[in-house]
């Protein structure tokens, strides 16, 4: 695996995970739908991650739930805009979770450090607004079918290989078009087209991806699978999102998109701890 993660402003090292903290513009994502869809709640609530710990923050103004309908280019932007404005001088890199090309330029002009598009890039024009910017990180997803439909039996001959071929093959045609190597990471998409078994097969499968060398995210926080699993509904998965992020640690993963930055940190302290503690002799 790469270094390091060359993203705007930032050139991250990935010696340790870092933490991406989740803040949903929107009034119907499905962990926390309407919590901080005005831009003064979600910039408090951006503020408050990244003094918890968060190098990243992960600006979405359209939920991409399954059987979430999409919102306009204009819509968009009127939520974001003002989140990327104020968050500039936080001192945490500023990534955009958005599909649409325009949004992207937009959102980049404005002054955000990565792009990234859960359906991995896929759109021409999207390929160009990253290709053409000198800097920004890009973030491809993995995603079989698109928001509304791809919960509707998705199918795989083996979905840990299909999943990394996938990505691997759309990161190379970034690379053609123009966008160096490190500044490209993949998310192997945990929801986003995957039974509740695909999504399991994939996070124990994460060395496959990982090892193709490219840094890999990791967004399993609160998803169903967990509920699955647990029987929790969405606001009491913390224990299970933990459980997760730190598999995929344990797997080679870079980046963890989180909803509970303190929890995920707190958690990464004592991963870290026992990894460098001495063996005994």
């Amino acid at each position: 695996m790469s270094d390091f993660w060359s993203c705007g402003r930032f050139e991250f090292s990935l010696k340790r995970p870092l933490l991406m903290g989740i803040v949903n513009v929107t009034p119907d994502s499905f962990s926390d739908g309407g919590q901080h869809l005005s831009a003064g709640a979600a910039i408090a609530h951006a503020r408050a991650l990244i003094v918890e710990g968060a190098q990243i923050v992960d600006l979405g103004a359209e939920s991409t739930r399954p059987g979430a309908l999409p919102v306009s280019v204009q819509e968009e932007l009127a939520r974001l805009l003002p989140v990327i404005a104020a968050l500039r001088d936080s001192g945490a890199a500023l990534s955009v979770d958005t599909c649409k090309p325009e949004v992207m330029q937009a959102a980049l002009d404005a002054g955000a450090d990565i792009i990234n598009d859960v359906t991995g890039m896929r759109d021409p024009q999207a390929q160009r607004v990253v290709a053409r910017h000198p800097s920004c990180g890009v973030c491809v997803m993995h995603m079989q079918g698109e928001p509304r439909t791809m919960q509707l039996n998705p199918h795989y001959l083996n979905v840990v290989t299909e999943v990394s071929a996938a990505l691997v093959a759309q990161a190379q045609l970034l690379e053609k078009l123009g966008v160096q190597r490190a500044r490209i990471s993949l998310d192997p998409g945990l929801g986003f087209g995957k039974t509740v078994e695909q999504n399991y097969q994939l996070l124990k499968g994460l060395a496959t991806l990982v090892h193709r060398g490219y840094p890999v995210v990791l967004g399993a926080s609160r998803k169903s699978m967990l509920g699955a699993i647990t029987g929790k509904s969405v606001d009491q998965r913390l224990s299970g999102s933990i459980a997760a992020a730190l598999a995929g640690v344990a797997r080679g993963v870079a980046v963890l998109r989180v909803h509970d930055v303190d929890a995920t940190h707190d958690a990464l302290k004592v991963w870290h701890s026992v990894q460098a503690a001495e063996d005994f002799k």
